[in-house]
């Protein structure tokens, strides 16, 4: 397999190989969306927090110095308070009005206009996901009375991956590598993908 130079970067890290794989994806999409949403020492909400996505943009948003509100499972809660979330609130709990700058969604589906209602006048929505539902309701008066901002997110500028190496380098986040498996049991792999018991990135073990 051969990749162009331009996507090829040279890491300074001592993670091991299956630690930095857990990185690339899950990562990159997560800083794509807090770099779009301008992301600083705000706060912030995340939904489902505890995946690979969500557990890397707890992350990702701590480093900025923002305020941390990471949504889950109750089994999942603890996990993320000792992640770096400020706090933690079951998935089917009720949002606060007025209460957050930054909206990071992964989740969408049938509640969807809650996320709105929680985010404050001129606030700003991010998605890179629908695991509840892709199609949903929206009150066109809560777009435009709270004077909101609605942005998708999936391309991403080269500059995001770069920062992610620089981060790697300098330890300011860490591979959250919940289960490894040899490829000879992928089928037990995505069986406990399926189960959803974990949180971060389950790995794949290829020999050399």
């Amino acid at each position: 397999m051969q990749a162009e130079a331009t996507n090829a970067l040279v890491i300074d890290s001592t993670l091991s190989d299956l630690e930095l794989a857990s990185f690339p994806c899950a990562f990159s999409t997560a800083e794509g969306m807090i770099q779009r949403a301008g992301l600083g020492a705000e706060r912030v909400l995340i939904t489902g927090a505890s995946g690979g996505v969500g557990s890397a943009a707890v992350q990702l948003a701590k480093r900025r110095g923002a305020h941390v509100t990471a949504q889950t499972s109750l089994a999942k809660i603890d996990a993320l308070k000792a992640l770096g979330a400020d706090e933690a609130l079951d998935r089917d709990a009720t949002l606060p009005e007025d209460a957050f700058d930054v909206v990071l969604d992964l989740v969408g589906g049938e509640r969807w206009p809650k996320l709105l209602d929680a985010l404050v006048t001129r606030g700003r929505y991010v998605t890179s996901g629908a695991i509840a539902g892709p199609i949903v309701e929206l009150d066109l008066r809560t777009l435009y009375l709270k004077d909101l901002t609605l942005i998708g997110s999936t391309r991403q500028e080269p500059a995001v991956f770069s920062d992610l190496v620089g981060y790697i380098e300098r330890g300011e986040i860490r591979p959250l590598l919940a289960e490894s498996y040899p490829l000879k049991n992928l089928r037990r792999a995505q069986e406990a993908f399926l189960e959803k018991s974990h949180m971060g990135k389950i790995g794949i073990q290829v020999a050399a």
